[in-house]
């Protein structure tokens, strides 16, 4: 008899829970909007699928002169092209629960994206 609340609970606590929000999904959404940024538009041209996202509220107002700091943080087509994929590597971490996965990739895109104009 008091069996079956013991598995009614047990069943309740190893049950998977609703996936929440996590701090990669929210850097995963920050990096495809900046991929969808002007700046990223001047890089690559307008890619198929996306579109161009105005009124960020940490978005700069102008177009930046100068050349960056640092010549390796140069962002290039292709390497946007592979911070894409990258981002899709990340998210499917993410699904899986995989964090530090998810965020080690995260970073590694955010290296090839660089310093967007």
């Amino acid at each position: 008899m008091r069996l079956a609340p013991i598995l009614a609970t047990l069943t309740l606590v190893l049950s998977p829970l609703p996936a929440l929000a996590s701090s990669c999904a929210e850097q995963i959404g920050t990096i495809e909007r900046r991929l969808d940024s002007a700046g990223a538009v001047q890089v690559t041209g307008l890619q198929d699928g996306h579109s161009v996202r105005t009124g960020s509220p940490r978005g700069v107002e102008g177009v930046r002169t100068g050349a960056p700091s640092d010549l390796d943080m140069v962002s290039t087509a292709d390497h946007v092209a592979s911070a894409r994929t990258l981002i899709i590597r990340a998210a499917d971490e993410d699904r899986r629960g995989d964090k530090r996965a998810c965020e080690n990739t995260m970073s590694e895109a955010k290296g090839m994206i660089g310093a967007l104009p």
